[in-house]
């Protein structure tokens, strides 16, 4: 018997897209590579632009074909699409390639390829563009809305929340902006000896007391920015649309009675009993607390998720129809509990369906200008929108999101759910 072996490949790195002076963890995917030596060395990674803009990956272990580490983006590298080499011990070659070529089999040229999408934004040139001019609230909410947070240079600027990092040579610095040290989260020293300045003891009688680090432990510094920023991750409310025109059905879904009461009733306790407070999406003007007038008229959803966010800007919004009475307690906690604030959506796609359900999703808040932006060219499609943008995609069985938009569906609907 003659086995080929498929040739060495990188098939995929977990996370494909970065922020200038982000620290990240990765996994990277292989074919038949060698990823450590008889050291137990781990194999190199490395970034470049066709061999230029080179910065390093720190690799810690493997298990199998996959790679396992971490990447610091230099704050000042530049924007773009990256080459991912990663070093085979088997070869003993580290060679540029593009990810889905095959390597040449003789010349063992392997290209050994993916592809880090450094979504920088250009963070750098907001920040020179506002360099000398005063911020306004209103300026700033467009410049940074797809930002989760914003680390700025406190010589610079003034930051709601401070990170004190204590130098010697910078204590004029420090003492000069004293005044604007009024949130300190934690403390970085350049080295352990570095003392506390007496003027900052003087006005902050607890500083000692803060979380304090050295420079270089990178990972605990940066697991406490992880922690601070889950403590800022916005609160999610329900939105349960109704008052749609359902032609096909002919009436009003949401007053269709699957299990002894309006179905609208029923999907805002779905998404109470996990303990979000809840609000309906009505098309027509309404006094009641628990309704969310349209105010983007004759979009349908897309209007109503709008309404919204302009109602609460600040919180993100799971959107539910009232089409989908096989929907259970499990699938809503699935979509939770699968919740990425860092994307602009977290939506249900059914398996083996090519496409999300833009109504039965979590809309963060960074989503509102996105749709604001397609609006103003004209389109007023949620589901567009997202398979356009950073979506984290939950998968569940089709059975559990079955749309039913007819007096027919409707009627074999109610059969099945009574024998459940």
């Amino acid at each position: 018997m003659f086995n080929i072996s498929p040739p060495p490949s990188v098939n995929y790195i977990s996370t494909n897209n970065a922020d200038q002076g982000q620290y990240l963890s990765v996994n990277i995917n292989t074919t038949n590579m060698q990823l450590d030596d008889w050291s137990s060395s781990t194999s190199q990674v490395r970034f470049s632009q066709s061999g230029e803009n080179i910065f390093y990956g720190n690799s810690s272990y493997h298990d199998g074909n996959t790679l396992y580490g971490n990447i610091s983006i230099p704050s000042n590298q530049d924007t773009g699409t990256y080459d991912l080499e990663v070093y085979n011990y088997n070869t003993n070659s580290n060679v540029n390639g593009v990810l889905g070529l095959q390597p040449n089999p003789v010349s063992q040229k392997i290209g050994l390829t993916g592809e880090l999408q450094l979504k920088l934004n250009n963070l750098n040139t907001k920040l020179t563009k506002l360099k000398g001019k005063k911020i306004n609230k209103f300026q700033q909410r467009l410049d940074f809305a797809q930002f989760d947070s914003v680390f700025i240079n406190g010589n610079h600027y003034e930051g709601i929340k401070q990170i004190l990092i204590l130098d010697i040579e910078k204590e004029a610095s420090v003492l000069k902006r004293l005044e604007q040290l009024d949130c300190i989260q934690f403390v970085i020293k350049l080295t352990k000896d570095t003392p506390y300045f007496s003027f900052l003891e003087e006005k902050y009688p607890n500083i000692k007391h803060l979380k304090c680090y050295t420079i270089d432990q990178v990972d605990q510094i940066a697991n406490h920015i992880g922690n601070l920023l889950q403590k800022k991750t916005p609160p999610v409310k329900g939105l349960v649309l109704v008052g749609g025109k359902s032609r096909r059905m002919g009436q009003d879904k949401g007053s269709l009675d699957y299990f002894g009461k309006p179905q609208k009733e029923v999907a805002k306790e779905l998404l109470e009993k996990h303990h979000l407070e809840t609000f309906y999406g009505v098309q027509n003007a309404s006094d009641n607390k628990n309704d969310i007038s349209d105010k983007f008229l004759d979009l349908g959803p897309f209007g109503a998720i709008c309404s919204a966010f302009q109602k609460d800007p600040n919180s993100a919004w799971f959107v539910l129809a009232t089409d989908l009475p096989f929907l259970n307690d499990a699938t809503i906690q699935l979509l939770l509990t699968h919740r990425n604030p860092s994307k602009v959506a977290t939506a249900i796609k059914g398996k083996g369906k090519d496409f999300i359900e833009p109504l039965i999703t979590i809309y963060e808040p960074k989503a509102y200008p996105i749709l604001l932006q397609y609006l103003a060219q004209g389109y007023s499609c949620p589901r567009k929108m997202l398979i356009n943008s950073e979506v984290e995609i939950v998968e569940v069985d089709t059975y559990f999101i079955q749309n039913i938009n007819t007096p027919a569906e409707f009627e074999i609907a109610k059969r099945e759910l009574n024998k459940l």
